[in-house]
C-alpha cells in the first residue's frame, strides 16, 4: 500500500465564505435551466434518426442535457425502418406523437404501439424500434443524472409498462366529468405506477401528467422545482404558457415569457418559475409534461404551489391542485 502525501491529500479542499457561496445560481456561478424550445419540423423531415434536444452549452454541463437531470429526444422513423435507442439511464419514457410500430427489448419483449401510447423502459439494453408507418417518437431518459454522479445503473427498478391512448384518455374523462372538478386548477390524469405507491410518479425518478387545456381556460399559475419538459401533443393556435417569476395583484405572471404551443413541439419551464396556461383557440388542447418530480418528491422538495385567481396582493398560496 502506498501512502498518499499530505499535499496530494490535500489539494483539492477548498474553503468558501458561506454569504456567497451558499447560492451559486444567484451570482452565475451555477447556470440557471434555460427556457428553450424546439419544434415539431425537427423530427416530421428527414433519415431515420435521433435528435438530442441538447441545452448542455447554456447549462454548462457535459451532453446532450435538456436539463441538469434529464435528456429529452425525438426519435424519427421511417417506414420499415428501425433504429436503436440505448442510454446509461434507470428510466426511458417514450411517447408516441404520431406512427405506428413495435419495441424489441435486449431480453426478448416485444410489444406494438400506436399514436397516442406511452411506455416506460427500466435500465437494460438497447430497445429496437421498427416502424410499420412514418413514426416520430418522444423519448426522455435520466442519464444526465447518473453522468453527474458518477455511477451507472445496476438494476431495473421496474417493468416495461405500456400505457395506451384509449386507457390515458379513459382516465382523464373520468377527471373532467367528477364534479369535484368544477372548481379544479388543473384538469390532468398522472400516469403511476404499482411500484412507486409512496410518490405516485410514473418511476422513481420521472412524473408524467396527461393534462387537458379546455376551450377558454385559463389555467391559474402554479410553480415546482422539478423541471418541467412539456410535449404539446395536440393544439390548435390560440394555446399558451406564460411564465414569470412573479405575480402581478391579480395573481397573474407579470413581466412573463410566453410561448406559444404548437403541436408535438416541446419547451423547458424552468425550476421556481410561475406558469399559467392559456387557452384563446375555441378547440380543446392536451400537454404532457414530464418532470424529474419523481425523485423531488421521493426527497420532500417538489415543494408544489398553486396561486390563487384574484386573491389580491400578488402573494403565492399553497393549495391542492383540486
Amino acid at each position: 500500500m502506498t501512502a498518499m502525501s499530505e499535499e496530494r491529500l490535500t489539494e483539492a479542499a477548498r474553503f468558501h465564505d458561506y454569504r456567497y457561496a451558499s447560492n451559486p445560481i444567484a451570482d452565475g456561478t451555477l447556470r440557471g435551466v434555460p427556457a428553450a424550445t424546439w419544434g415539431a419540423e425537427l423530427h416530421e423531415l428527414g433519415p431515420t434518426r435521433i435528435l438530442p434536444l441538447d441545452s448542455s452549452a447554456t447549462l454548462g454541463v457535459v451532453g446532450p442535457s435538456t436539463t441538469p437531470g434529464l435528456c429529452v429526444n425525438f426519435v424519427h422513423v421511417r417506414p420499415s425502418e428501425a433504429i436503436a435507442t440505448e442510454a446509461a439511464a434507470t428510466t426511458h419514457l417514450f411517447f408516441a406523437m404520431r406512427g405506428a410500430g413495435a419495441t424489441r427489448l435486449a431480453d426478448g419483449t416485444d410489444f406494438a404501439w400506436h399514436s397516442g401510447d406511452l411506455f416506460i423502459l427500466p435500465a437494460g439494453g438497447p430497445a429496437v424500434h421498427d416502424a410499420a408507418e412514418d413514426a416520430a417518437l418522444y423519448w426522455v431518459h435520466d442519464e444526465p443524472l447518473l453522468r453527474y454522479l458518477g455511477v451507472v445503473p445496476r438494476q431495473a427498478r421496474f417493468s416495461p409498462t405500456v400505457y395506451r391512448r384509449a386507457a390515458i384518455h379513459r382516465a382523464l374523462d373520468a377527471v373532467v366529468h367528477d364534479p369535484s372538478s368544477a372548481s379544479a386548477n388543473r384538469l390532468s390524469v398522472l400516469l403511476g405506477n404499482r411500484l412507486f405507491p409512496q410518490t405516485m410518479t410514473i418511476t422513481h425518478v420521472l412524473w408524467a401528467m396527461f393534462g387537458l387545456l379546455p376551450v377558454g381556460a385559463v389555467q391559474a399559475p402554479h410553480r415546482h422545482q422539478s423541471v418541467a419538459v412539456d410535449l404539446v401533443v395536440d393544439c390548435k393556435p390560440g394555446c399558451y404558457t406564460m411564465v414569470g417569476r412573479t405575480l402581478d395583484a391579480e395573481g397573474r405572471v407579470a413581466s412573463g415569457q410566453r410561448f406559444d404551443w404548437h403541436p408535438h413541439a416541446v419547451f423547458v419551464t424552468p425550476p421556481g418559475l410561475w406558469h399559467s396556461h392559456h387557452n384563446e383557440s375555441g378547440h380543446p388542447a392536451h400537454i404532457l409534461p414530464i418532470q424529474d418530480a419523481g425523485l423531488h418528491t421521493y426527497l420532500r422538495t417538489l415543494d408544489i404551489r398553486f396561486a390563487r385567481a384574484n386573491h389580491g396582493g400578488g402573494s403565492d398560496l399553497v393549495e391542492r391542485a383540486g
